[in-house]
């Protein structure tokens, strides 16, 4: 079974809808980690829209899982990353009109610049990870620029429905196939919830499911520790 890391994002963009103190990210994250999760989330955007600065240097001294940080490859964001250093930094991208991330990086045309940002984050010994769709050119090219791990982008077999989701899981195995062929390890994440994640956790060789916005809104209604509980439960 794949190891469940939550994604506290959103407890910080309740926060920051007041620009207050509460809900704290960082209590968030201790009850994940008492309701049995492997690993806390969380991703400092350029324009900080939810998660702040503070919370990720109290995060990495409270946290008794490990922190896997999702990142720009903005040199400020790489000058962050490499003075907190997280067990993991995850690079994505990044658009600031996005409301969120909306498809994998594209490491073939951007082959240079992530090249850099890996070496920097290696350089502090960080675990770096590609958030990349399941397409093998992406694949190959995350293994030759040096990355430690891809997280297979799994929006699009989470917007599908029928035969197409059906579709969308074969291209998932394919792609895990091919990267661990190449020696990366895997993980997986975006838009996985209650409904769609079985499938997911079923394929062998996927090392962590990264899941966030479905477990927090599940948190409205039955509480953050019941929430994670019971999509831990559906990743056995």
């Amino acid at each position: 079974m794949p190891k469940l890391c939550v994604n506290i994002d959103h407890i910080a963009t309740l926060r920051q809808a007041r620009r207050g103190r509460e809900p704290d990210p960082v209590l968030a994250a201790g009850i994940c980690e008492r309701a049995g999760c492997d690993g806390i989330v969380v991703h400092l955007r350029e324009d900080r829209r939810h998660i702040q600065e503070r919370d990720i240097y109290l995060l990495k001294d409270a946290l008794k899982t490990k922190l896997n940080l999702e990142m720009s490859i903005a040199q400020g964001i790489v000058d962050i990353a490499t003075d907190l250093k997280p067990d993991c930094a995850t690079l994505v991208p990044e658009k600031r009109e996005e409301i969120t991330t909306e498809g994998g990086l594209d490491v073939i045309k951007g082959k240079e610049r992530i090249e850099k940002a890996v070496e920097r984050l290696q350089e502090k010994e960080i675990k770096v990870s590609l958030f990349i769709d399941p397409e093998l050119e992406q694949i190959k090219a995350s293994k030759e620029i040096g990355a430690d791990f891809i997280e297979l982008h799994t929006g699009r077999y989470a917007n599908a429905q029928g035969k197409e989701q059906e579709r969308e899981l074969k291209d998932l195995v394919i792609a895990k196939d091919k990267a661990i062929e190449l020696g990366l390890k895997v993980n997986a994440g975006h838009g996985l919830n209650y409904q769609n994640v079985s499938s997911v956790a079923a394929i062998s060789g996927i090392q962590e499911l990264n899941i966030g916005h479905s477990i927090i809104s599940q948190a409205v209604f039955v509480g953050l520790e019941k929430a994670v509980r019971e999509m831990r439960e559906l990743c056995i």
